[in-house]
């Protein structure tokens, strides 16, 4: 039994490690989700596409809108925001173009 409940315990922290290459593809995915969601709206409220100030939007109406489900990262290091406090974009620190 307790090399059962070793092995399971064992399993679920392999399960929970991920790659930085894998925390980068599903921030990529989230950021996404809201240009695809949210995009369309800020064009409408007069920014350029794939502008800087059009891109600030999306992740403001994602935050505002997301705030329900936990907050949004904009950070492949994960939230520094809320911290499960309610609502908040994280940010975290980045290598620069």
């Amino acid at each position: 039994m307790r090399t059962l409940i070793l092995t399971a315990a064992s399993l679920f922290c392999l399960l929970g490690c991920t790659t930085p290459q894998e925390k980068a593809m599903q921030q990529q995915a989230e950021m996404d989700r809201m240009i695809a969601e949210y995009g369309p709206a800020c064009t409408k409220l007069g920014y350029a596409m794939n502008s800087d100030p059009w891109r600030n939007c999306v992740v403001q109406l994602a935050a505002r809108n997301d705030g329900n489900r936990g907050g949004v990262s904009t950070s492949v290091f994960g939230s520094w925001g809320s911290w499960g406090r309610g609502s908040g974009v994280g940010i975290g620190i980045g290598v620069g173009h």
